[in-house]
């Protein structure tokens, strides 16, 4: 039954990237087999797996959301994200993000500031095997500067504009995706060219959790 189950999800993850991911537009090849390895049905919860592969967000408790697969693939894109290269997210939630940049980055230092995610998040990374995956229950704002700099940091809530403390946490050369905006929210690719220069290039419109944390409040 177990195999029969697993062979199940294996086909409807097949078929969510061709259909999701790759027909639109999404080429990275390193991506595209990492949206095929990840068991995405793991990161939501039991009663909604049969949905886990649709073309939408799903709860996954706390007032928290999974991406759809298609915006998870297009950020992770945008990030290109090298084998070598040390990565910042902020917000685990689910940790289905973390598990597709583990599979593309050297290592993952990935920070939650709900409780009950971070300990979820931990045990599923864990219990995957996810050895370069390193996470801290903190107030995701202010990063983790202990490891800083990284040559990627990703950011899966909302600030109201670019967070300074994450941009210095950046390396320069470094590249930050994050959606930006309250009402009206565009992901936005964050280069960051020398220690107080970067440039940065508008995405499309996207929906988000709002970003919490002192930083925040002080924006």
């Amino acid at each position: 039954m177990a195999n029969t189950r697993d062979e199940k999800y294996a086909r409807l993850r097949h078929k969510m990237v061709e259909e999701q991911i790759i027909r639109r537009g999404i080429q990275d090849e390193r991506v595209i087999a990492a949206m095929r390895k990840v068991p995405r049905h793991l990161f939501v919860p039991e009663d909604l797996r049969h949905l886990a592969y649709k073309d939408a967000p799903l709860p996954i408790g706390e007032n928290q959301t999974i991406s759809q697969p298609y915006i998870v693939a297009y950020m992770t894109a945008m990030l290109d994200v090298a084998p070598e290269h040390r990565v910042l997210e902020i917000g685990t939630g689910s940790g289905y993000q973390t598990a597709i940049l583990a599979e593309l980055a050297k290592d993952v230092y990935t920070v939650e500031i709900i409780p009950e995610l971070y300990q979820r998040a931990r045990r599923r990374l864990k219990a995957l095997g996810y050895d370069n995956v390193h996470t801290r229950l903190s107030d995701g704002s202010l990063g983790w500067p202990e490891f800083a700099p990284y040559d990627r940091i990703i950011v899966t809530a909302a600030p109201t504009e670019i967070p300074q403390v994450l941009t210095d946490q950046l390396k320069e050369g470094g590249v930050m995706v994050l959606p930006v905006g309250h009402f009206d929210q565009h992901l936005y690719k964050v280069l960051k060219l020398s220690k107080n220069r970067i440039e940065m290039v508008r995405g499309p419109m996207v929906r988000f959790v709002p970003m919490t944390g002192i930083a925040e409040k002080m924006n």
